[in-house]
């Protein structure tokens, strides 16, 4: 593995726990449910592809739900991994880095759902949009940040 991809990984860690921090103060402070699209785009993956989960019902929907959350880290670590790796073009200190990485982690988190249409953004209230966009924006501004540390860093030991 390249240290780019490493760091852009490590990043995009550090950028979905930044994520799901404000998704989770957006819950507290509005008092807002869990949003259950993750759970459904695993369930609608399942069904396209003709699996299903074993157990009763509930611990069918327990595991969808604790998949959906697993698919969102590993979108996030994958998404920063991406971005590290443009990072090796010198792609990143500049405002521009960030708002690529806005729209690529907002694209990769919603694209699959919008593509199976488990949510359709058209129908989207001003409130929706900002309990995806907020959190987005913190990802990007997170993994930007990180990747430039750890750039900083690595070029200090060479």
């Amino acid at each position: 593995m390249t240290p780019h991809l490493v760091h852009g990984a490590l990043a995009g860690a550090a950028g979905t726990t930044a994520l799901n921090a404000t998704t989770y103060l957006d819950m507290i402070a509005r008092g807002r449910p869990s949003s259950s699209t993750p759970h459904d785009t695993v369930k609608r993956i399942a069904e396209l592809i003709g699996v299903s989960s074993a157990g009763d019902e509930a611990k069918r929907e327990a595991r969808l739900s604790g998949m959906g959350a697993l698919l969102g880290v590993a979108v996030g670590v994958g998404t920063g991994a991406v971005l590290g790796v443009a990072q090796a073009g010198k792609w990143t200190r500049s405002p521009r880095a960030t708002l690529s990485a806005w729209v690529l982690a907002t694209l990769a988190g919603n694209a699959p759902m919008i593509g199976l249409r488990v949510t359709d953004p058209r129908r989207w209230r001003a409130l929706d949009w900002a309990a995806d966009v907020v959190p987005h924006a913190a990802y990007a501004v997170v993994v930007s940040l990180a990747l430039e540390r750890l750039d900083d860093r690595s070029h200090r030991k060479t």
